[in-house]
């Protein structure tokens, strides 16, 4: 997608509340049809009466520092975010495209989506009731995936690029998601990281994973929730985060019962994934990938 450069950027609204980040419950994939709920930034799910806690895997000490590994969002009037600019302005033109129908799907995030989302890729839809060695290793890992999103969202403050327009986008407009921050990108961070763990536990699936995990993270552009670079800087935020995690032995040990869990459901003949949906993804993915 060229980059057109913009002379214009979107107003700034006043400072938002840092109370406004909340944590975004797993929504599931989205029903066919209609708008998807919007999904504020990445974060835990309520702990519901009598669900055991989930706890992350990184401490305090172990989790990588954010600010000091993202360069900050980029200046305004500069030439990157020029190119913010020009692609949300660029990307509103593919409503009611194929790919705007997965970016619309793509809203769903947590450890028993992303087995949806990669359903057409492993050629399997995973039953999530019977992988909870994977579904742990997920969660878990979502809760230090969440922190590490959460630092710089704070400090940078940065808005997303719906507000203060009234340009289409693929989920409903909501005051929560106006109101928490953009910079990283949660989903973004979230997708590239359960891609790489994916992959990690599917190898001689790698390519089509990380392809797919590259695309998670795109639909949040042309959703138009988030810049660009929200999208880049959610890939090195979760990639540092997967990186602190393989040093940790708790989440080795959990990715080992997961590969060989996995493995298993992969091959006891689980039901295909719907081949209508997987031929419109397809279809979708066929878009050229967004340049960063």
């Amino acid at each position: 997608m060229r980059r057109l450069l913009l002379t214009t950027a979107l107003s700034l609204a006043a400072i938002l509340s840092v109370s406004s980040l909340r944590a975004a419950p797993d929504q599931g994939a989205m029903p066919q049809g209609g708008t998807p709920p919007s999904a504020p930034s990445v974060g835990a799910e309520p702990l519901k009466p009598g669900k055991p806690a989930v706890k992350p895997y990184l401490s305090d000490t172990a989790l990588p520092d954010p600010l000091k590994i993202l360069p900050p969002p980029p200046a305004h009037h500069s030439p990157l975010d020029n190119a913010d600019h020009a692609a949300f302005t660029s990307t509103r033109a593919l409503k009611g495209t194929a790919r705007w129908n997965l970016a619309a799907n793509d809203v769903a995030e947590g450890a028993a989506a992303v087995l949806e989302n990669f359903a057409c890729v492993l050629g399997v839809r995973i039953d999530a009731g019977k992988v909870p060695a994977t579904i742990n290793l997920l969660e878990r890992a979502r809760l230090d995936l969440a922190r590490m999103t959460r630092i710089p969202k704070v400090h940078y403050r940065r808005l997303r690029p719906f507000v203060g327009n009234e340009s289409p986008i693929c989920v409903q407009r909501t005051q929560a998601l106006a109101d928490s921050f953009s910079y990283p990108s949660g989903h973004a961070t979230q997708g590239w990281a359960y891609a790489l763990i994916m992959a990690a536990l599917v190898p001689e699936k790698s390519t089509a994973i990380l392809a797919r995990g590259r695309a998670y993270g795109e639909s949040r552009v042309i959703c138009g929730v988030h810049w660009l670079s929200d999208v880049a800087a959610g890939r090195t935020n979760g990639s540092s985060t997967f990186a602190a995690l393989m040093g940790d032995t708790g989440f080795r040990s959990d990715l080992d019962k997961a590969r060989t869990e996995l493995r298993g459901a992969l091959t006891e003949g689980s039901s295909p994934p719907d081949v209508a949906f997987c031929t419109r993804e397809a279809e979708a993915l066929r878009e050229p990938p967004l340049e960063f």
